[in-house]
């Protein structure tokens, strides 16, 4: 299990912030390690500081959050006590009022909850995926049955080191995030952040539906993500498992009411006389 994560609920109280920080402010990020546990807690460690750091932040949030992946993935080629053949896919969510930035590089996926849809927000990044197989191939990579250069499931990746090269340069194995801007309205229920392992063998709607059930059961977001990675082991999933549940109302989400349909239908006048005809020539 080479596994991290990160939930801050109340970013303003983490950081200890001035009042007049973006409020409410919240962090979620899922940091799935390979090579060894070193980048991914490294990552866990390091990224939210590099976020609030950054000169950009707050008014540039997603420049920061660009900027802090990279200073990541910098400081792992740097860090002399960690392992360089280490490395982590990243996937964060940071939530400023009413303003959600994900940022994902690697095959964690983010889903928000809209009243019972599944919405994705994160592309899983595959190295056979059309657009990462030819960033990869113009960079001189090469995939072998879906593994980059024939060692790696994943095209976007921090650390890793042995397989990028120098820094600053462009490699096949990209540190870069895809970002995504969500502005959270009342529909939006919650949000699903889980490593590849879940998503091998579930589908994010029906990660969403079971959240959704959970939740109107018993409103705890932490029992939906227990709830999830049981449903992942039962489907026999090979991989390591990590799920974040975070809620954006305290209350749980409404029922769902299915509005009955009081239109009447009538045949026309040309209709029933067509009818007729037919029957009377039975």
């Amino acid at each position: 299990m080479e596994d991290e994560y990160v939930c801050v609920d109340n970013l303003c109280e983490h950081l200890g912030a001035a009042d007049s920080f973006p409020s409410p402010g919240a962090f979620y990020g899922v940091f799935d390690g390979h090579g060894g546990v070193d980048a991914a807690s490294f990552t866990r460690k390091n990224i939210l500081k590099f976020i609030t750091e950054d000169t950009h932040f707050p008014s540039g949030v997603k420049r920061a959050v660009r900027n802090a992946f990279i200073k990541v993935d910098h400081a792992l080629a740097d860090a002399k006590s960690l392992d360089p053949s280490s490395g982590t896919t990243a996937l964060t969510a940071l939530i400023l009022e009413r303003t959600m930035i994900i940022a994902n590089a690697g095959d964690s996926r983010a889903v928000l909850g809209k009243r019972g849809r599944a919405i994705e927000l994160s592309k899983d990044h595959k190295p056979d995926c059309t657009s990462e197989r030819l960033r990869i191939e113009k960079l001189g990579g090469v995939i072998y049955d879906g593994y980059l250069n024939g060692q790696l499931s994943v095209a976007r990746a921090l650390g890793d080191w042995h397989m990028k090269g120098f820094k600053g340069s462009k490699c096949p194995l990209s540190s870069e995030p895809e970002l995504e801007e969500v502005v959270i309205t009342e529909e939006d229920e919650f949000i699903i952040i889980g490593c590849d392992g879940l998503w091998d063998v579930m589908s994010s709607q029906c990660a969403v539906t079971i959240v959704r059930k959970e939740l109107m059961l018993h409103n705890d977001p932490e029992k939906c993500s227990q709830e999830l990675v049981r449903e992942a082991l039962k489907r026999n999933t090979s991989d390591n498992l990590t799920v974040i549940v975070a809620c954006f109302s305290p209350d749980p989400p409404p029922r769902i009411e299915i509005p009955k349909s009081h239109r009447r239908r009538s045949i026309s006048a040309e209709g029933l006389d067509l009818l007729k005809g037919v029957l009377s020539n039975i």
